[in-house]
């Protein structure tokens, strides 16, 4: 580019802070390679031939791809640039992670982030598989994951404010029983979390309806339709303004199930996932590992 542009060996060795035996040198090795004579001389200097001018423009991009690239790590240092993927669980994806993406923006306004959305099992797969850098779901064992337990989310009894629960504020595992129950299907965790809380306390469960969607599921509650038992954070607004009243079961231990942090413990997090991971350390007062540290300790033990 420097010898087109000036026309000149000497000068764009000058250019480059190369000699000018070292420019020709590279030029000759340049058409050797590609078979092709780049350059000639005319009375002006150094100007193209026929193939060197239309070898320029793919050089020029080259070097332009080239600079980007350079820009970009420099960016992805100063976190002013990137993107970070992350993979959560529905309940979290909807009364969770809204909050959390929106004071990681405010911190880095250059990054991007996306979302997905999948069950439990599905997360763990797309972490494995790099689709995303880190995965919020409920707490897993699985040997190339670090998982880091951020906090407990409780699963409470909801009705309508009409309920003649409602009225008393309280209710016995039986009583319950008693109710036309609305439960997540039988694939969610959700469901095997209440079914087991209600057997335990000595219950019948025997659900009117299976829903795979919490907000249907409050709408229902709502309309009087039934009772249930969701998540906490899932019915805190409706509560708040009156639509759904939360009842106590005494002689039943609350339902609730530990949310953590997960990322491959074999990859590097890059650094949009680190800020993100600092962030949730920040927020739930945890420490997670590096993965490099965590995979070296799996491999000596």
């Amino acid at each position: 580019m420097q010898v087109a542009a000036h026309r000149s060996f000497s000068r764009a060795a000058e250019e480059l802070g190369l000699t000018q035996p070292s420019v020709t040198a590279r030029i000759q090795g340049l058409e050797r390679d590609m078979q092709e004579t780049l350059f000639e001389r005319n009375g002006r200097g150094v100007g193209l031939t026929e193939i060197g001018a239309s070898f320029l423009p793919h050089v020029q991009r080259v070097l332009k791809a080239l600079q980007d690239g350079r820009d970009a790590v420099q960016s992805l240092r100063q976190l002013e640039l990137g993107t970070l993927r992350l993979g959560a669980a529905p309940t979290i994806s909807t009364y969770v992670l809204p909050a959390l993406v929106k004071e990681f923006r405010s911190r880095y306004p250059g990054l991007d982030v996306t979302v997905r959305t999948e069950y439990s099992d599905q997360i763990v797969q797309m972490v494995l598989a790099d689709e995303v850098h880190v995965g919020l779901e409920r707490t897993i064992s699985h040997p190339e994951v670090v998982t880091v337990p951020l906090y407990q989310e409780e699963v409470v009894l909801v009705t309508s404010p009409e309920h003649p629960f409602a009225k008393r504020g309280a209710a016995t595992p039986e009583e319950v029983s008693q109710q036309p129950l609305i439960m997540f299907n039988r694939g969610s965790s959700y469901y095997t979390l209440v079914h087991d809380a209600l057997r335990k306390a000595g219950a019948l469960v025997t659900p009117m309806m299976e829903l795979d969607n919490m907000e249907a599921t409050k709408k229902m509650v709502e309309e009087g339709l039934g009772v249930a038992m969701l998540p906490r954070v899932a019915i805190e607004q409706e509560v708040q303004r009156g639509e759904l009243r939360q009842i106590r079961v005494d002689g039943m231990e609350t339902p609730q199930r530990e949310i953590a942090l997960i990322y491959r413990q074999s990859r590097p997090l890059s650094r949009a996932a680190q800020a993100f991971v600092h962030l949730l350390e920040e927020r739930y007062g945890v420490h997670a590992p590096s993965p490099d540290k965590t995979a070296a300790k799996a491999a000596s033990s």
